[in-house]
């Protein structure tokens, strides 16, 4: 193959993607839309709606308004062509969820765990990885692709290379599920994940600047910057679950002593509490019964939360920050308490035109963040 026509099938593969794109993010859409708006010359578009018609990506609906001349036929994405599957391993819990290419959740599945052996875990996903593969519609595509989002430390090849409250150190399971099930897997950090969630389909839809954090066993942040995701170098931004908040502190599992996670997370909840065998839930049910302890043990999570939330804004200036997993469950009793802190802590200036949200997906941003980053590698591919 030539240089040139190598050069001329990138330029159509990227233009093909460019259509594809505008017509999911803006339809409906003409033809003509797309070749004023794309700047593309009608033939052109004309050619690759086609190609994308016979792919089933897109279908046709009848006339739509017209402005002179003949109606026009609207263009719009097939949003059940195909189906993905987004998965949240927490560090007590897994969450999994079928979703259209849209997003909808069509089917989903979750179980706590009390073993997180990473050989017992690894079985448990691919169960129910098995249970969401059954319950897919047809379609023309089927499962187009498997996100995996884990508490830890995660390279770019999808290898995690620390997740201090699983128990896990440089452990791969991409290769075994891309064997197991034939199909792409792709493997991240839940709490980025959980920030992708929020921006494509929660609170954070119109925030092109926005802090996630993701307050569970322990605490992760994924972080959106003038509306991208930020990873960092090498993929490994927003561990700062890890920030030291209490110089010569407690002893973190990540093997430092006074992090942020260590006083403001469900681990360092359930460290505090006397009651025996205590959950989250259970203690959520004594606070809902006015039990003075849980209500004050609540109300502390909450004032460290806003410590280490008063550090993120004095560093990122964002507009709005999304509290999500478990902990969001007992906004009832932490909100108050890191809206003082930020109030009493926080520069007057970083406040002003911010917007604190605890989120109301927080147990499906991270599940609906992986399936979006696989429909999205199956969109561009």
């Amino acid at each position: 193959m030539s240089q040139f026509t190598w050069n001329q099938q990138v330029v159509k593969r990227n233009n093909k993607s460019i259509v594809l794109q505008m017509i999911i993010e803006q339809e409906p859409l003409s033809r003509a839309d797309i070749a004023q708006r794309t700047g593309l010359n009608k033939a052109t578009v004309s050619s690759l709606v086609n190609e994308l018609l016979l792919e089933e990506l897109i279908y046709e609906s009848g006339p739509g308004e017209s402005s002179g001349g003949r109606r026009p036929v609207i263009l719009h994405f097939n949003k059940i062509t195909g189906y993905s599957i987004g998965i949240d391993i927490g560090v007590n819990f897994i969450l999994g969820v079928l979703t259209d290419l849209e997003g909808t959740i069509i089917y989903e599945e979750s179980l706590f765990i009390h073993d997180t052996d990473f050989s017992v875990v690894l079985e448990l996903v691919k169960k129910m990885i098995f249970s969401l593969k059954e319950q897919t519609p047809e379609s023309r595509y089927g499962i187009i692709g498997i996100g995996i989002g884990v508490p830890g430390i995660v390279d770019k090849q999808g290898t995690v290379l620390l997740a201090p409250n699983l128990g896990w150190k440089n452990v791969s399971f991409k290769e075994a599920f891309e064997n197991e099930f034939n199909l792409p897997v792709i493997v991240e950090n839940e709490a980025n994940a959980g920030a992708y969630g929020e921006k494509c389909f929660g609170e954070g839809q119109n925030s092109q600047n926005m802090i996630y954090v993701s307050a569970g066993i322990g605490i992760g942040v994924g972080i959106i910057l003038n509306g991208e995701l930020y990873r960092g170098k090498n993929g490994y931004s927003g561990e700062m679950g890890h920030m030291i908040i209490e110089v010569n502190g407690k002893p973190c599992r990540c093997g430092s002593n006074g992090c942020w996670e260590a006083y403001a997370s469900e681990y360092a909840l359930l460290n505090t509490t006397n009651q025996k065998d205590a959950t989250l839930e259970s203690i959520i049910n004594l606070a809902d019964a006015n039990d003075k302890d849980a209500i004050k043990l609540l109300e502390r999570i909450g004032n460290y939360l806003g410590y280490g939330m008063n550090n993120i804004i004095n560093t990122f200036n964002p507009e709005m920050i999304i509290i999500g997993n478990r902990l969001a469950k007992a906004k009832k009793w932490i909100e108050h308490p890191i809206d003082n802190t930020i109030k009493n802590h926080t520069l007057s200036f970083q406040q002003n035109d911010l917007k604190l949200v605890i989120s109301n997906q927080y147990k499906y941003s991270t599940a609906l963040g992986m399936s979006s980053f696989a429909v999205e590698k199956f969109i561009k591919a």
